[in-house]
């Protein structure tokens, strides 16, 4: 399969036609320099659902697409059919499949609901200049969660965020009475420190569907809380009956 893909690509460089991302630009930005699309950080900066090997050998992918560069996102991720040609046709069905299993692989992660949402209207900084790095600095974290949550996979964070990203590996920190002042400023969600502000927004971001019962069918796949992560839960995509007929029990659905 790589040896038919790149003799397609090599084909198509001698022939003059130009490649691109392909018909589905989600996670790209239109490089005026270029003449093309390319690939946005948000576009791999998740993990995939399942372990990486499991997607490229699902998808016939090798590594995911490199950020700022306009290469083909593997037809697996986006066709229904199992050799498509030109025209080609993205299929929503297929794309909302492989952002919920292999989101990386698939250059998908900005579809997940980690990432997918708005940013603040006036924004303090760029939201479009973010790197990963800004994502883990203690200098940005808070700043970058209330007004650019998008940018760095904090959507459903409602707001609130640990400034130093290693709070949550010793919660103990929480009730030492040496650290209180630390705490409260740089470990607000892990130790429940958050103002009443974006208390409110995390418990909207986190429910799913009321719940009035007390006991749910179980779960039919094991993979149910990785779905629930990329917004299984609450993507209406998917029918309530569906939901629950697959993941009830994670998803609180009676």
């Amino acid at each position: 399969m790589y040896i038919i893909k790149n003799l397609c690509i090599f084909i198509c460089m001698i022939s003059g036609v130009k490649l691109e991302v392909g018909p589905d630009f989600n996670c790209t930005r239109y490089d005026s320099t270029l003449g093309d699309h390319v690939w946005l950080p948000s576009a791999v900066a998740c993990d995939n659902v399942y372990p990486d090997y499991v997607c490229q050998n699902l998808m016939l992918a090798g590594p995911p697409p490199r950020v700022g560069i306009s290469e083909i996102r593997t037809y697996r991720c986006w066709s229904e059919l199992p050799n498509p040609v030109p025209p080609y046709s993205a299929h929503p069905d297929v794309i909302r499949d492989a952002a919920l299993a292999c989101p990386k692989t698939c250059a998908l992660c900005c579809m997940t609901s980690a990432y997918n949402c708005r940013n603040a209207e006036f924004p303090r900084l760029n939201c479009a200049t973010i790197v990963p790095a800004q994502c883990r600095d203690q200098r940005w974290r808070t700043i970058i969660a209330q007004d650019c949550p998008s940018a760095c996979g904090f959507c459903n964070l409602g707001g609130c965020v640990d400034a130093v990203a290693d709070c949550a590996n010793d919660p103990s920190i929480c009730n030492s009475i040496g650290m209180q002042v630390f705490v409260n400023q740089n470990c607000q969600r892990t130790c429940s420190r958050c103002p009443s502000s974006t208390s409110a927004r995390i418990s909207s971001s986190t429910t799913s569907i009321t719940s009035t019962c007390s006991s749910y069918n179980p779960d039919s796949s094991s993979s149910c809380a990785a779905w629930a992560a990329n917004g299984f839960c609450t993507n209406t995509h998917y029918t309530v009956a569906r939901r629950k007929a697959t993941c009830a029990t994670t998803c609180r659905i009676c």
